[in-house]
């Protein structure tokens, strides 16, 4: 790696941490060149070239966020680049900090949304780094909750609020990309301006309507739509002026955006992306003080790794998230920790770990009652969603006719709304007929699923279809295969 030019001044605050953490030279330089290989970097540091650093030379690209990354891990303390004396993390790292006040959390997320609405081409690209789970899940679980998130309140008396009203979306799915226009005349919201409860009853209403394109339609579909919104609309609410309730509850609907804004990258394949606004959602609910939101980030995270197939972070994931709840959660929440704890275990073939996590799962969701108070994020998992849970573990236990039988009762069970997670569905029971020798229903099945790929910009979705077709080879001059190509090329 090339060094910029010397300075003339030594970097104490890099010495001082090397010697803090009981680092040598070389122990500092192999540390760092072992965090860039998880990140798919060769650097190839040493001994010489940590000497140059503490004589003011500074890195480039990543090295000031992976070296401070290393000592964050050793000293159990977020440090950031800036820490050690160098220069600011680089994009590519940029996201995955868990802040340590509400302040950085909101400096974080908003530069995140502000560099996705205007370069998103190149965010898409950063890899998925399983390392990059460790400092948040842990620090969500044993850190200390936020005791202040008000902001200004005080000031906010004194500025004049006139008459705004609540942004309302105004678009239906069939309308496509939803459109959340001002009011005409409506002045832009100004710096410190009072933060009200249309605004958050605001907030949660543009999330409902991007929940509902994005289970209909894919993730692709207004991902960027709401990308702007949170740069244009939340950002100024979190740095508005609040009082402690109404800062928790605006901070609470500002991670359930950012954590559909994650989901919706990931169903597009912008893994790295998706995990930087997760971990932000994380440290949203946090200030929010919603430990079972925080939970619910924890398990979007774990799905996110059994997809990318990293099914021991994906269990550690769940299992942080149950730890952080407790008992204290509703029947409908546990089941989903525990459900997802499976998911994990199923990846990884763990039989009877799987097995037990998908009993836990049934039995908490069959203590679940009408009249309990299930937040609103968790209403979807329901005996369709339980079910859909079975099948796929099955499937990846290559238990094919649990899986088929799951599958279906999920089909039967879950709303047509829910249109991507029923091609899902599909998916894996086209794949257990494959595994139970009938090839005629699985190609069926599968053409079907196809069909509905192609309407949606999923990302997931296609590749769905694609592992079927994958399974799909050892049969590929069988007649039922051709026709399904056949189908499937006809979509184009």
């Amino acid at each position: 790696m090339t060094e910029r030019p010397a300075q003339r001044t030594p970097n104490r605050q890099l010495a001082a941490l090397i010697a803090e953490a009981g680092f040598s030279n070389a122990g500092l330089a192999r540390r760092v060149d072992q965090l860039g290989l998880e990140h798919g970097l060769d650097l190839r540091y040493d001994k010489t070239s940590v000497t140059r650093w503490l004589r003011g030379q500074q890195p480039r690209g990543t090295t000031p966020a992976l070296i401070a990354e290393v000592f964050t891990r050793r000293l159990g303390r977020r440090l950031s680049a800036q820490d050690l004396g160098l220069d600011a993390c680089a994009p590519v790292y940029a996201g995955l900090e868990f802040a340590a006040t509400p302040e950085e959390a909101v400096d974080i997320v908003s530069g995140l949304w502000r560099k996705d609405s205007g370069s998103h081409a190149e965010l898409r690209k950063i890899a998925f780094t399983p390392a990059g789970l460790v400092v948040p899940s842990r620090d969500w679980l044993i850190g200390r909750a936020d005791e202040k998130v008000a902001r200004g309140e005080q000031a906010a008396a004194r500025i004049p609020v006139h008459g705004r009203p609540a942004l309302r979306p105004t678009a239906t799915p069939e309308q496509g990309v939803p459109s959340l226009p001002r009011q005409r005349g409506q002045a832009e919201r100004g710096p410190g301006q009072k933060v009200t409860a249309g605004d958050i009853a605001a907030l949660r209403s543009v999330g409902e309507l991007f929940r509902t394109l994005d289970d209909a339609y894919g993730g692709g579909h207004a991902r960027q739509a709401l990308v702007r919104y949170l740069e244009h609309e939340c950002e100024p609410m979190l740095r508005g002026t609040y009082g402690e309730q109404t800062g928790r509850r605006l901070f609470a609907a500002a991670a359930d955006l950012t954590r559909l804004a994650g989901w919706t990258s990931y169903d597009i394949a912008a893994h790295g992306l998706a995990q930087r606004y997760f971990v932000q959602a994380l440290r949203l609910a946090q200030a929010a003080g919603d430990r079972t939101y925080g939970a619910y980030v924890l398990v979007t995270m774990s799905r996110q790794a059994v997809y990318l197939g990293h099914g021991r972070e994906a269990v550690q994931l769940a299992r942080v998230a149950q730890q952080g709840v407790g008992t204290s959660g509703p029947p409908v929440v546990q089941a989903l920790l525990h459900a997802s704890e499976a998911r994990g275990h199923g990846v990884l073939g763990e039989v009877r770990a799987c097995t037990a996590a998908l009993v836990r799962a049934e039995r908490a969701l069959e203590t679940a009652r009408p009249g309990d108070d299930v937040p609103h994020w968790a209403k979807f998992f329901d005996e369709a969603q339980l079910a859909d849970e079975f099948g796929h573990c099955h499937r990846d236990l290559q238990q094919f006719r649990a899986a088929a039988q799951h599958a279906e009762r999920s089909l039967q069970l879950r709303a047509p709304s829910f249109a991507r997670s029923r091609l899902f569905c599909r998916v894996v029971l086209a794949t257990a007929r494959l595994g139970l020798g009938e090839l005629d229903q699985a190609c069926q099945l599968a053409a079907e699923a196809a069909g509905q790929a192609a309407e949606m910009r999923s990302v997931r979705a296609v590749e769905y279809v694609r592992d079927f077709e994958r399974r799909l080879e050892p049969y590929k001059d069988a007649a039922p295969v051709r026709t399904y190509r056949d189908k499937v090329s006809a979509l184009g």
